[in-house]
């Protein structure tokens, strides 16, 4: 017998006896128990129906039932009173986290190198799918097991503060990123750039400036931020003056990597055309170096937001991320600061992904963007 096969039919046992001796399903009505009942449905299908998990129509069908299997689970949790939830929903927990496993194996198994369109639906699928499970398992831990909400809110209460602060998050991504990060973001990538075409161009830049480069990019945030307020004052100019300075020499570093990996026959054949220095690096040289440039960008998008973030803690005005953070904190509203927690990843992921986005349409000839 196959090792899925061992698997599902374990899956199924599991179900059935958390079903036979826990009531907490009774205690919320015959829909939560049919809710319950259908991630049973979906093990047996795989069981006795191999050939459903082949088609993505059937995986998807199999998705739904453990969906309506979680639904039922959260339900139990945030309706039982406090001591009442018994020891059979936590295996039914444990069953269903597995077959969840499974099926994120399924979606990633999907062949989809046919179909261009189906690949990127794929693609995006499975870490919406795993990370909904690490929410659905925060979200279980923190009501089933009744956290303190000061030490660890459940998502559910961050949603809920997320929807009711949506002009203050707002106003504070404004200033934060809209702000301070792309503003130093662009400064600090775009004189790297400059200053790394200079110290390629003039040699001994290279032995006089970048021992300097190091040295600043080893300079401890918590002590240059304040200082950046104290020259550039409260607003949003001085936390962009950290995220130019932590943005710099990643991007100095890199570039000039990419300058020095262009092949020697290529600037042979170059200079066979005659060509000078600026026409080797505008039509060899920087197109080679593309890959490191957009590594540079990527790196420096995390940098940026956490440089900013972390500046606006010395000194802000009444808005910031980095400022709700810290205020809300002194509050004990931890739900607000994870929804500024919230605002901050979704807005540095997305940042990553445009980058990610725009490497692969210009760099697409790079090996590591070939399908295999």
């Amino acid at each position: 017998m196959k090792k899925s096969a061992i698997l599902n039919w374990i899956f199924s046992i599991g179900f059935v006896i958390q079903l036979l001796f826990s009531r907490d399903w009774m205690f919320h009505g015959e829909g939560t128990l049919w809710y319950a009942l259908q991630p049973l449905l979906a093990s047996v299908l795989i069981i006795f129906r191999p050939t459903l998990i082949k088609s993505m129509s059937g995986i998807f069908m199999i998705s739904l039932l453990i969906a309506s299997g979680c639904l039922a689970t959260l339900n139990s949790v945030h309706s039982a009173e406090p001591g009442t939830l018994s020891w059979g929903i936590w295996l039914y927990v444990v069953t269903l986290l597995g077959l969840i496993w499974q099926v994120m194996g399924l979606w990633s198994g999907v062949d989809t190198r046919l179909n261009k369109k189906t690949a990127v639906a794929i693609n995006l699928l499975v870490p919406v799918l795993f990370g909904g499970m690490l929410l659905y398992l925060w979200e279980m831990f923190t009501v089933g097991f009744k956290v303190p909400q000061v030490l660890l809110p459940p998502p559910s209460l961050i949603g809920i503060a997320f929807a009711n602060s949506l002009e203050i998050l707002w106003a504070d991504f404004q200033q934060t990123f809209m702000k301070a990060v792309l503003a130093g973001f662009f400064l600090g990538s775009g004189s790297g750039f400059v200053v790394a075409v200079l110290v390629d161009k003039i040699p001994f830049l290279q032995r006089g400036l970048l021992p300097l480069g190091n040295l600043a990019s080893a300079l401890p945030i918590v002590g240059v931020a304040p200082i950046m307020v104290m020259w550039f004052g409260f607003d949003w100019q001085s936390k962009a003056a950290v995220v130019m300075m932590m943005t710099f020499f990643p991007m100095l570093v890199n570039t000039l990597t990419g300058l020095k990996s262009t092949g020697r026959m290529e600037l042979d054949l170059m200079r066979s055309y005659a060509a000078d220095y600026w026409q080797m690096l505008i039509k060899v040289r920087l197109p080679n170096a593309l890959p490191f440039i957009f590594n540079a960008l990527k790196i420096n998008s995390t940098l940026a937001l956490i440089g900013a973030i972390v500046a606006e803690f010395f000194g802000t005005p009444i808005v910031g991320m980095g400022f709700r953070i810290s205020t809300e904190i002194g509050r004990m509203n931890v739900d607000v600061v994870w929804a500024s927690i919230t605002v901050a990843a979704l807005s540095g992921s997305l940042f990553y992904a445009l980058l990610a986005f725009l490497e692969r349409q210009f760099t697409g000839w790079h090996p590591s963007f070939r399908v295999s």
